[in-house]
């Protein structure tokens, strides 16, 4: 890749609602008080925007948020695909719009109510009909996501040693980080191992509980421009230093059960080879990370597949004073989606932009660049933001 992204766009604001269980008002609405933030803290108004992405599942029109936000002109929209695995993938869209000169300001915006609405961990399902992607599993009774990433988890259990314990480590490093976040759904609701373990059996002896993200209600906006404008506007920008999705060969929605190995995300590990090269940086230049924890098991497989740790290592790497603040790698410090909100990893990019600025409530010292990955166990997303 001789030309690419890199430090060409970057995210000038960001935007959140409050994350509840219960917004009470519509999907549209929280969409646009989203953007509506994300506009404001950039210094920008509705009609400096040209360009709009989102999700394939949003449930919120680009050209409704448009006309209820009053934003003019738009020269460029699109949606990414594979839920969480699309959040850093917005982004990576949003910035070569701006990059290629097709929109100047694009924003960024995922929002639903997941809990009091459609809930993805399996209530509020149409089972009448069964999507031709899962007829092989549905006799098997493997309908939820927790079902689909416990099969994986269950065999990486056995190649490495791992126990339900180990990923409990996840579990109380990210309830650490949302006890100290005032946005966190937990927050001043820390856990200690023995609370991870005591919580019920969803999959056992793969998941309990508290290894299972929320499902929240809110909405969350970013607004990336490019690196030249940026330096004018009111915020720190954080600039995108790479950005990358990818999908692995023989792949499938949460179910790739019929490769060679069923231990490892391949999917991942494309990201992170087209982040590091993008970038010029390795693992070690990363100051704190935000790796999608939609399952516990998942993160220890992100940490070898980006390089972190060597394959099966992940056990040892993983200690709660080492991933937590103050450790070697800081991950999800804004107590991710186990301890913050769910909302399809788009906070986490959010916490990102807040570590470069220095704004964050759990802020790591002389932060550089900061990783953020969206979805596991489908085709995904990451990114690097960086310094100005």
């Amino acid at each position: 890749m001789t030309d690419t992204i890199a430090r060409k766009a970057a995210v000038v604001g960001i935007g959140q609602t409050e994350y509840s269980k219960e917004s009470g008002r519509s999907e549209l609405q929280l969409a646009c008080e989203a953007v509506k933030s994300a506009l404001d803290d950039a210094g920008l108004t509705p009609s400096d925007v040209d360009g709009m992405v989102t999700f394939t599942v949003d449930s919120s029109e680009e050209i409704e948020v448009a006309r209820n936000l009053g934003i003019d002109d738009l020269h460029f929209f699109s949606r990414v695909p594979h839920g969480g695995g699309a959040a850093a993938g917005t982004v990576l869209q949003a910035a070569m719009a701006v990059a290629t000169g097709i929109a100047d300001v694009v924003v960024c915006y995922r929002a639903f109510n997941e809990r009091s609405g459609l809930r993805f961990g399996g209530a509020g399902r149409d089972h009448t009909t069964t999507p031709l992607w899962l007829a092989p599993y549905a006799p098997f009774g493997l309908m939820t996501p927790a079902a689909w990433v416990a099969l994986h988890a269950r065999r990486y259990m056995e190649a490495y040693g791992v126990t339900n314990a180990d990923f409990g480590k996840i579990s109380v490093i990210d309830r650490k980080h949302a006890a100290t976040n005032p946005d966190a759904w937990f927050y001043e609701k820390p856990i200690t191992i023995e609370d991870h373990q005591k919580s019920r059996w969803i999959i056992e002896p793969v998941l309990r509980l508290l290894d299972c993200c929320q499902e929240s209600d809110g909405g969350v906006a970013m607004v990336v421009t490019s690196a030249e404008r940026a330096k004018d506007l009111k915020q720190r920008p954080a600039v995108i230093a790479a950005a990358a999705q990818g999908g692995g060969r023989d792949g499938e929605v949460m179910t790739s059960y019929y490769r060679d190995d069923i231990t490892a995300l391949p999917e991942m590990g494309i990201v992170g080879d087209a982040l590091w090269t993008q970038a010029g940086l390795t693992p070690q230049d990363i100051q704190t990370a935000f790796l999608y924890d939609h399952f516990t098991p998942f993160v220890f497989v992100q940490l070898e597949e980006l390089g972190f740790c060597g394959r099966g290592e992940a056990k040892d790497f993983v200690t709660v004073d080492g991933l937590s603040l103050g450790g070697h790698l800081p991950i999800n410090t804004n107590g991710g989606l186990l301890g913050e909100a769910y909302i399809h990893g788009m906070n986490g990019i959010v916490e990102g932009v807040r570590q470069i600025r220095g704004t964050s409530y759990n802020q790591v010292p002389n932060v550089e660049h900061t990783l953020v990955t969206s979805g596991t166990g489908v085709p995904t997303s990451g990114l690097i933001l960086a310094q100005p």
